[in-house]
Formats: C-alpha cells, structure tokens, sequence
C-alpha cells in the first residue's frame, strides 16, 4: 500500500501537537533561524518535545532550514543542523545548495538519518529540476504550486521513485517561491531570506505605455487562497504522497479546523483505494466539531491551476480574509441591520461587506435579536442588498478554543501462558507492527474464570495513545489468579515494548530509492534561458553552494540578488508568475481574439509613483515583472 501523507504547518509546538491530535501525518516547523517564515521561529528544545510527541504516532518533524544563508553564517547553520539531528528532526527543507553538503555530514557523524526535502525555493516545476535533485541527494521534492495534474503526472513518470510533495489549502504568492526579488528590491526584506513584505499584497494603478490608467487601483498581484480539498484522490494518482497545508504563520484554530477538514478527506480517498493508499501515520481521531473550512481565515478560494489554466485565481479588490458568504442586508436601520439569508449569527462575529467604491468595510457584531444584527458602530456605507461576508466566527472559535479532538492508536491485546509465565502481546490492526511483554509467575488457577477482570485491567490504557480494540486470552490464562497489580505491570511493559516498536519502525523506513532514468549519468543542471539571463535567480550567497555548482558544470553563477548591487536606472527582474494580467482582463493572445484597449508595455504604479513593467512571455504562459 501506498502511504499518503498530510502534511501540516506548526507556527509553534502547541500548533504542531495540535496538527499531530487532528489528524496530521507529519509536520513542517522552523527553527530558530534559516526559516522561510522569520516570524516563525522555535528553540531546539520545542522541536525536541515535538519530535517526541509526533513519533508516539509514526508521524514525522521536518524542520525548515530553506532560506539562503550568507557566508559568515555557514557555521552557524552546520550547528544548527547538527542540533536538529540530535533532536530527532526526520527531515530538513532546504533552499540553499550548501546545506545538502553540511546535512550529509552532520547526519554521518551523528549516526542518525535524515532526508532532505528540495523546498519549494527551489524552483521545482520541471521534470529535469527534479532528477537533478534526485541525483543530488534529495529524497523528495516540494512542487511549485501552479502544476496541473497532468504536469505533476509526467514528473511522477519520469522520475517514479521520487517523492512528490504538493500545497493543497491556504495562502498563494503570485511568484514562483523562490523567484521574487520585489520585497528585497522595494524594501530591503528578503523572501529568501524569510522576510517578505508581501508586495504582491499592494493596491497599484496600472497603466500603459501612454500614461493612462487601465483601470482604477487595484490589488492587481493579490491571489486567491488555495483550496483543493475535492482534488486529494486525483494528486495522489498523479504521483503526490505528501498533501501540504501552507499556514506556519496562522493561529491554533486554523491549524485544527483546516487540518481536522484535510485529514477526514484524506481518509475517503484511502478508504474509496480499494487497499491501494494508508495513511502515512497511526492513530484514528474523534472530534468534537465539525470542521469547516469556510469559518478560517481566506481570501476566497482557488484551486490555482491543478485542473490548468483558471481565470478565478486572483483577489483584486482586496487581500483582506473575507471568509463565508452569509448573505444580503434585506434592511437597514440607523441602529441594526437584518440579512436575508439562513445564517445565524452570534455576538463577537465578525463580517464585513464591499462597499459601492468596492472597498471592502468590517465591523464587530455586539448583540444579536433574532434575525436583527446590532453592530458595535452601524457603518455608514451599508446599504440593503449589499452582500454580506463572515471573517470571524464566534461560534466556532469558542469550540476551537477547547480541547477539540483526540488521537488514539488501536491495539489488539492478547494474553497467553507460558512455560515460564504471561505473556501479552500487542499487534496494531492493518500493520506488521507487533509487540511483546513477558513476566514470570507461577500459575495459580482460579476457582471461576478471571476472564472479565483481566480484560478490564489489560484494556485500562488511558494514559497512553492506545486503546484496547480487543482482548483476548488463551482458555488457561483466563482460568489464573493473577493480581491486578501484576496485570498492571505486564501493560506498562507491553506500553514501552509497543512506544519502542513503533519509533524503531517508523525511523527505519526506507526512503524510496530514487530512480535515474538516465541510466545511472547525472543529470546535468536544466538549462534554462532564464538561469542565464538572470544568473542571481539561483539564489547562491556563499562559497559552498558556488562550489556546488561549480562541481555540477555550471560555469556562470552570480551572486544572489540579496548579495549584488542594485544600480540605478538598471531594470532587474522581481517576479515570474503564471498569473497574467492580460488573462485576467479577457486578453489571452492564446485564447482570446478581444484586442486590449491599452498600448503596451503595461506598468504596475505604486502610490508612491514607483513604476513596474509587465512583460508577457506568451510562449511560457508567464507575466514577468521588471523593476522600471
């Protein structure tokens, strides 16, 4: 059987044990420093504890390591990775090609394994990226999120033994990771640094060559958030085993509402595989609510090209949560409002509403009669008919607030007597996970059966992740005195043989061996225009991974935009994304015969009159945005 895997984010080791309790296989968190989110950062004792916890299940930590690191902190980055090894990391996302040496290392000294994950900074969207990591000691590859099915498909055909990771739910940037050089350029906040300052998240004019605007300002760059929960079953038959939630800088209710949402999905797929797919980890979750994806934080939802191209990507009026629609405003009062919809509301809801200038407005809900909703302050601008849209919940977050799931294993118990004694053996239902415990005694035999007291004292677990499915005995160890406190005894030990079992399992696994269809030749690095035009999208900031290239035949490898001056006047390139503009407004040279009403080139304008020019690489299908 195939194991799938749902992957979760963890901001902090409180969300990461709560993605573990909801149903998550695994779980990606950064460290105290290399993370691509530096907002998200956790000491080595956290990631410990979570590594621990995560283990009990057969689910695994990943740490990301994934910005570029400049040389001066090489070393710092080799100790860090030694210290994530000491902690039980099972694998590390990396960006930067001097980590593959450094972890390789560290690992070997160490004794200990550890896989290494291509993050998505690395630009995976080709079938040749991807056996070029293969045979770079990559045990798995994290997709660029604009793959469709079918290119997912071909990757999974050409490299097989390959592990494919792929973003199914949460936030978008409309550059391929790894390839934006805006917020560095505008601000002086690297993305590959784990600092971005999200200027694809900014309203621009956007005018043309003649100065006029195409339209009013809007968020021209701002997308949707992914959602792509109805496509589970279909990725995996393309090739993805590790579906990834993105989200390490969102709350705890987030995490358990979208995580408990993608973990019931996932287990429809497994159960509809006809014994083809498991689940990645063990553990069957009971929750306390329902989860509901609407309720958490997004932009509106997209399945962002999975299917090809989709019109419905973007989020120009704002790159605010709007969350659920609920409804119209049927009437308006100077005090009150009430909807037409079949939506309930309660007090501390928060909803908000686009305005006639399509600004979108919010407010607090303060009290609720009825049908009738009295906000904190009655916004002026609502106006009956006015669609209506649900970004905090109260309800739901009171429910998420509480303990609101939990996770046990199923084990079968059995007890059987022996030369010497008992022995209890455990065995994990739809596995080959199997453990033993064994205590000396000397039989002594009951005058009635002791069937039902031994099997209420083996089956009291509830301070550990098992729960007894069944117990069962031989005819003569049912028919034994044996003390509670010896029952007792032979369960703890039976917990630690089955704790030890399951972490000596699920570490041993085998990484699929990586197949080189190239008959054992590798690969050389893919030789694309762009890495040539613009040698700094390799992302190098050290001597090592120039090193590495260099050993990789490449002859020219610049400095990372991060590390090269920036002269005046000189355009760069900041951005190459599958959202195009010109698709967007009905101008597709592909797929649409409408002429655009503007004299191109088109420039994205901030307030602050600093101009971008648009370029549209219509052979690639890719909007490239220049500095000027």
């Amino acid at each position: 059987m195939i194991p799938l895997e749902l992957l979760a984010p963890a901001k902090n080791l409180e969300c990461g044990i709560a993605a573990i309790d909801h149903g998550a296989d695994a779980v990606y968190i950064g460290a105290g420093k290399f993370g691509a989110r530096a907002a998200a950062t956790n000491n080595i004792d956290d990631i410990r504890s979570l590594c621990l916890y995560a283990h009990r299940f057969g689910a695994s930590v990943y740490v990301t390591v994934n910005t570029i690191v400049y040389e001066h902190e090489l070393e710092e980055a080799r100790r860090l990775v030694g210290e994530l090894c000491d902690a039980g990391a099972d694998a590390l996302l990396v960006q930067d090609m001097a980590l593959v040496g450094i972890a390789a290392e560290e690992a070997l000294r160490r004794g200990v394994a550890l896989s290494l994950h291509a993050s998505t900074q690395t630009d995976n969207r080709s079938a040749e990226k991807v056996e070029w990591l293969a045979a770079n000691g990559f045990s798995r590859v994290v997709l660029a999120r604009e793959l469709s099915l079918d290119e997912i498909a071909h990757i999974h055909r050409r490299v097989p033994g390959m592990q494919l990771e792929a973003f199914v739910h949460g936030a978008l940037c409309v550059s391929y990771s790894g390839q934006c050089y805006a917020s560095q350029y505008c601000f002086g906040r690297s993305a590959n640094r784990g600092e971005c300052a999200q200027f694809c998240r900014l309203s621009f004019d956007l005018v043309d060559a003649n100065g006029v605007s195409v339209d009013r300002p809007r968020h021209w760059l701002s997308l949707k958030d992914m959602c792509r929960i109805d496509r589970l079953g279909q990725m995996a038959e393309a090739g993805v085993c590790s579906f990834k939630i993105e989200g390490r800088l969102k709350d705890l209710s987030y995490v358990k509402n979208v995580v408990a949402a993608y973990s019931q999905a996932l287990d429809k797929v497994v159960a509809q595989s006809g014994g083809r797919y498991r689940r990645a980890s063990l553990g069957r979750v009971q929750y306390t609510f329902t989860p509901d994806l609407s309720k958490t934080f997004n932009r509106g939802f997209t399945r962002y090209f999975i299917d090809g191209a989709d019109d419905g990507i973007a989020s120009p009026d704002t790159p605010k949560a709007l969350g659920e629609f609920v409804g119209k405003v049927k009437e308006a009062r100077r005090d009150s409002f009430n909807v037409a919809g079949l939506a309930t509301f309660a007090n501390g809801d928060g909803l908000c509403f686009f305005d006639r200038d399509r600004q979108l407005r919010g407010f607090r809900v303060n009290r609720v009669e009825g049908n009738r909703i009295f906000p904190q302050q009655m916004p002026q601008q609502l106006r009956p008919g006015m669609g209506l849209y649900r970004n905090a919940d109260a309800a739901m977050d009171k429910l998420l607030g509480k303990t609101s799931a939990t996770r046990s294993i199923a084990v079968l118990l059995h007890l059987a007597l022996t030369e010497k004694g008992l022995r209890l053996t455990a065995q994990v239902p739809q596995s080959d996970i199997e453990a033993r415990a064994e205590m000396e005694m000397a039989p002594e035999v009951a005058r009635q059966s002791q069937a039902e007291n031994i099997r209420r004292q083996l089956s009291r677990l509830g301070n550990t992740v098992y729960v007894a499915e069944e117990v069962t005995m031989d005819a003569a160890a049912a028919n034994l005195f044996v003390p509670s406190s010896m029952l007792a005894e032979l369960r703890r030990q039976m917990v630690a043989a089955l704790d030890l079992k399951i972490l000596q399992y699920f570490r041993n696994r085998e990484n699929p061996e990586v197949l080189d269809s190239q008959n054992g030749r590798s690969p050389s690095f893919p030789d694309e225009d762009a890495y040539r035009q613009y040698p700094y999208l390799l992302n190098v900031a050290n001597s090592s991974a120039r090193e590495f290239y260099a050993r990789q035949g490449m002859e020219r490898v610049g400095e990372a935009f991060e590390c090269m001056p920036h002269e005046a006047g000189q355009p760069h390139l900041l951005m190459r994304c599958r959202h195009c503009l010109r698709r967007t407004m009905g101008c597709c040279t592909r797929e649409s015969r409408q002429r655009p009403g503007w004299h191109e080139p088109l420039y994205l304008v901030l307030p602050d009159k600093r101009r971008f020019r648009l370029k549209f690489d219509c052979r690639n299908c890719e909007m490239l945005v220049f500095s000027s």
